[in-house]
């Protein structure tokens, strides 16, 4: 039997998505989506949409949801780049700037993607390890590479670094780019759009999904100085020049009109993230602090994994991740209010046996 074409085949390990139960009367606590709806006004859009429109190529430079995120952030049109979620513009962007033969540089506990793009697009890459807290090293971030990607707040610890970290490693790396996955940015900490002016290596990537209640949309963005983004838009347009479809540019565009509306939804949010902290605190759970909508979380005595499997069959879903040095830690998505009270009125009884 002949065999010849299967040496060709570029094989991967794949990047395993987090579980998407769709069960009645679940809890859905384990992929960090938002518990509240989108903006109103994405509602209408999707109410009054004409279908006869969809007959018709979308917009391919996305220009009424730039120039929205653009006016929004006070940057340039010509700073902001979107895409088909972050996944989307994060993989642009490893294909575009990441072509030297020096590994690039992400942390040992981050998103498992980085690793898998790396491997798909043939980059060469080192995961400087965390310290035991979880944090940072500055100083292993300024050996020679071909560039740097970290998620800040990072997942799945939740852990935020200050801006004065970034720029440290931004300024021992000025012939790189650096990217900043921000999906969590908004609550809590201070984003790197601040620095974008003063570095012009550095992309910063944000994401509908989380704060402004869009994961099934798929909507993310990139902003950095222009050059930066000219080039992503070479690579996009070099295989698909129409990533975004109409219904998306028209919700994203509603989506970031409405800022009072995401900001009292992120300061739910949080509200219930302090309160959950305390809850977490009384039942010997211990985290890092969290500036995500989610928790990091380990008990004292009770290894996770059986915490994690109890909780599934009480049809409460959370994630459980068997890697190195996280294996006894949940990461707990923030809900509403009450679905974090039967989370806890769960745990209160469970760890009493």
């Amino acid at each position: 039997m002949m065999t010849g074409w299967r040496e060709n085949v570029r094989r991967v390990i794949p990047y395993v998505p987090g579980e998407q139960p769709n069960k009645p009367g679940m809890i859905k606590l384990n992929t960090n989506e938002n518990p509240y709806p989108p903006a109103p006004g994405v509602q209408k859009v999707l109410e009054h949409f004409q279908a006869d429109s969809l007959r018709l190529y979308p917009d391919p430079a996305v220009t009424e949801l730039t120039e929205c995120l653009a006016d929004y952030y006070g940057v340039g049109k010509d700073q902001v780049f979107v895409g088909v979620g972050s996944d989307d513009v994060l993989a642009m962007a490893f294909m575009t700037f990441f072509n030297s033969e020096k590994p690039i540089l992400f942390p040992d506990i981050s998103y498992s993607f980085y690793s898998v793009w790396a491997e798909e697009f043939r980059i060469p890459y080192i995961r400087p390890a965390l310290d035991q807290d979880f944090q940072l090293v500055k100083e292993d971030y300024y050996q020679e590479n071909g560039g740097i990607i970290f998620p800040n707040p990072n997942a799945p610890t939740a852990i935020y670094e200050p801006l004065e970290t970034i720029e440290d490693i931004l300024q021992h790396n000025p012939d790189v780019v650096v990217i900043v996955d921000e999906a969590y940015i908004d609550f809590g900490g201070q984003s790197a759009l601040s620095l974008i002016d003063q570095y012009d290596n550095l992309l910063v990537v944000q994401t509908f999904s989380k704060s402004r209640s869009m994961a099934g949309m798929r909507i993310g963005f990139a902003v950095g100085n222009p050059e930066l983004i000219k080039y992503l838009n070479d690579v996009k347009y070099s295989f698909n020049s129409y990533t975004m479809n109409r219904t998306s540019i028209c919700c994203g565009v509603e989506a970031v009109k409405d800022d009072s509306y995401f900001k009292e939804t992120t300061g739910k949010i949080i509200a219930t993230r302090e309160w959950a902290k305390e809850e977490l605190k009384k039942l010997d759970f211990t985290f890092p602090e969290s500036m995500a909508n989610f928790i990091f979380a380990t008990h004292k005595s009770v290894p996770a994994k059986e915490i994690y499997e109890a909780l599934r069959e009480a049809n409460i879903y959370v994630r459980y991740f068997s890697s190195p040095r996280i294996d006894n830690y949940l990461r707990i998505t923030i809900g509403t209010k009450e679905e974090m009270e039967r989370l806890f009125e769960f745990l209160r009884a469970y760890l009493k046996k």
